[in-house]
């Protein structure tokens, strides 16, 4: 076997079973996209006919009529936002962020503005756009959005994610139903998300995927839809979009991803990643404050995770002191720790390499026989845990 890249840079060799996150590299590329890249890398080609050679396969994959490559999700929506604004004038592409006129306000609902690693609504701002924030973060009626549309409005954002809140808002049919009776277009942020048609079938007028993430291409974000928005979209390439560019090799990288998307063994994939969850549900049970539920995805993906829940009077640790030991040890192994201070974390199966399963539940039984066999209760202050993050990236890169 090869020598690990990141050992022999001096990178920790971390196990990902959090997910597919930017933070750890997003997921693991298939093989027709590392070949795609690698192909074409040392070619020349003219990049506005290879994104309509894309925007051709992204049209049959997603049911758009049109489609184009960025450099992420987060940046389509920035994209799409300015082409909501500014249409196809390209003296108005090139001024942003200043909006003339000033038809820049775009609706997002309180309980969809979260953080993916930064603001959604940031990415809206960086367009020129102007949030214009629709119910209270635990619920949206139809009057709430009804009486928010005005003559600014130029857009509807509607985020897909397990960050948002899951009750007590809007669904995308309503959502879309209210917009577009007042002529409103709805661009959709589905990043992580798993069907790449529902959105738009459901009525949405754009929708943008992660290019990296569950499909297994490199670091992109994909716009899909209606064409002329789409176009509008792709024409701020000439102004805040410049940016945001993707080279040849992301592009075509991402149009083989899409390919073998069309070709991939889900329910394969599926039985494996559910026997991996199996292994680590017999590594837990039985064991002293420590519950584990294999549960689906919230939303909707096609996957189930592994929630580990922690009594931390029995098991001698907390939940949050346990993902921490479990990313500080050899190997490292990183949880899902987003919700880490209400007991519990998660483990997701979808990012594993043959055999790194059985090294997760070794783990697993390594940190939680270390704590029983300690004299005193693990528990640190869950607020350390922030301070810690934000004084070590205010450091980098020392």
């Amino acid at each position: 076997m090869s020598e690990d890249i990141r050992t022999s840079i001096g990178l920790r060799p971390v196990i990902n079973v959090s997910g597919t996150m930017t933070s750890l590299g997003a997921s693991i590329v298939v093989p027709e996209a590392i070949a795609a890249m690698s192909s074409i890398l040392p070619q020349f080609v003219e990049i506005n006919d290879l994104q309509r050679k894309a925007s051709a396969v992204i049209a049959r994959l997603t049911g758009g009529e049109a489609g184009f490559v960025t450099a992420s999700c987060s940046a389509g929506i920035s994209l799409a936002v300015a082409g909501a604004i500014t249409g196809n004038n390209l003296l108005a592409i090139e001024k942003l962020p200043d909006v003339v006129p000033e038809k820049n306000e775009v609706l997002v609902q309180m309980g969809h503005v979260v953080s993916y690693g930064a603001p959604v609504d940031q990415a809206i701002r960086l367009a020129g756009g102007k949030v214009v924030l629709v119910g209270q973060a635990t619920s949206t009626h139809r009057f709430h959005m009804e009486h928010a549309i005005t003559e600014k409005t130029a857009a509807a954002v509607y985020v897909v994610s397990h960050h948002v809140v899951d009750y007590g808002l809007l669904n995308l049919k309503e959502f879309v139903e209210i917009a577009h009776a007042r002529g409103v277009p709805v661009i959709v942020d589905a990043a992580s998300e798993y069907d790449l048609k529902i959105f738009l079938e459901q009525g949405a007028d754009v929708v943008l995927y992660s290019g990296h993430k569950f499909l297994g291409g490199p670091t992109s974000g994909i716009v899909a839809g209606k064409k002329e928005l789409v176009r509008n979209a792709f024409l701020q390439n000439m102004g805040v979009g410049r940016g945001m560019k993707v080279g040849k090799e992301s592009i075509f990288g991402v149009m083989a991803a899409l390919e073998a998307w069309e070709r991939r063994d889900h329910a394969g994939i599926r039985e494996r990643e559910t026997s991996y969850l199996n292994l680590w549900k017999q590594t837990l049970d039985g064991r002293p404050g420590v519950t584990a539920l294999i549960e689906p995805d919230p939303t909707n993906n096609p996957l189930d995770r592994m929630r580990v829940i922690i009594d931390t009077e029995e098991a001698h640790i907390t939940a949050w002191d346990l993902a921490d030991a479990l990313g500080g040890g050899s190997p490292p192994i990183i949880v899902r720790d987003h919700e880490v201070e209400h007991r519990y974390f998660y483990l997701d199966p979808c990012n594993l390499h043959p055999g790194q399963e059985k090294i997760v539940a070794s783990r697993l039984a390594e940190e939680l026989d270390k704590a029983r066999a300690s004299n005193e209760i693990i528990a640190t202050p869950i607020e350390n845990r922030s301070k810690r993050r934000f004084e070590g990236v205010l450091k980098w890169p020392d």
